[in-house]
């Protein structure tokens, strides 16, 4: 016969109060207008709740990351590859959540480069199959969150599902006012420019445009990225000291975090981490000091 357990009520103790840090700019005219101003975009924005030794000022307004690591995070666990993308596919929701909290303003995520198509088909195709299934389990909350949807890269190449499920999500985000999440898929910085340079070259051919008036604006505007602010934090993950073909125009002013962690590892304190860092720098553009607040 199975035993008889006597269930005996347990008290429940009492949690013990945690003393959350007090800001230093609860009260701070400039902090709490540019946390409004961030509201008017992500209403739950709370810098100064959420980090609360950092200006909201010096909050970066693009975060670019290369997301590295995740093979080896799954090899160092004795699992295929895969694994290590299925993990760290669910830690983009987290980041891109907490972006959010904090009042980012856009998030570029570096998910798969031209480069990667020299890995084993079955890696790539599971890759393509995990992104997909990503962009649908993610809609509605995306949706929910007014974030407004992007995909940068060719689209040459693409599976047709993966160029259906980015372009539904693309364009029923269209009309969001929220912040911009915005993935690099089948990206490459030099093939940008070089598209970029095409264009440029074909509406000089239509006589569009004249030689003489590119300046930096009209490349940027034939950009990929046209129409979003230049990141002005790259986070690179898994110790890796390059940037790898990634926004290069773009990310030329961005301050620069290079972490250990590998990706699916990634967290919440290593975001804030990385913010902090950035929150010190000096950032003079080629000048003298420049003042973010």
């Amino acid at each position: 016969m199975p035993e008889t357990t006597l269930a005996i009520p347990v008290q429940p103790i009492p949690a013990t109060p945690v003393a959350q840090p007090v800001s230093l700019w609860s009260s701070d005219a400039e902090a709490l207008r540019i946390v409004e101003s961030m509201r008017r975009r992500s209403p739950n924005a709370d810098p100064i709740g959420r980090l609360a030794d950092v200006h909201p000022g010096r909050i970066p307004r693009h975060i670019a990351i290369i997301m590295d690591g995740n093979g080896r995070w799954a090899l160092n666990r004795g699992f295929p590859r895969i694994f290590g993308h299925r993990n760290g596919a669910s830690v983009v929701r987290t980041i891109v959540e907490e972006c959010g909290n904090l009042g980012v303003e856009c998030l570029t995520l570096y998910s798969f480069s031209l480069d990667n198509w020299k890995r084993p088909s079955d890696e790539v195709a599971a890759l393509m199959n995990l992104y997909t299934t990503y962009l649908d389990g993610e809609s509605d909350e995306i949706r929910r969150k007014n974030i407004r949807f992007v995909q940068i890269g060719r689209r040459d190449g693409l599976p047709p599902e993966v160029l259906e499920a980015s372009d539904k999500l693309v364009r029923l985000t269209a009309a969001n006012t929220g912040a911009t999440l915005c993935l690099a898929v089948n990206y490459g910085a030099r093939a940008e420019i070089v598209d970029a340079v095409r264009e440029i070259a074909r509406k000089i051919d239509a006589g569009e445009l004249k030689p003489d008036e590119i300046g930096e604006r009209t490349v940027a505007d034939h950009l990929y990225t046209a129409g979003l602010p230049d990141p002005d934090l790259l986070i690179r993950t898994a110790g890796e000291m390059r940037v790898s073909n990634y926004l290069l125009w773009q990310i030329s002013y961005a301050e620069l975090h290079v972490t250990n962690t590998l990706w699916p590892d990634f967290g919440i304190a290593d975001l804030h981490a990385a913010i902090r860092d950035f929150a010190k720098r000096s950032r003079r553009f080629g000048g003298l000091e420049h003042t973010i607040t």
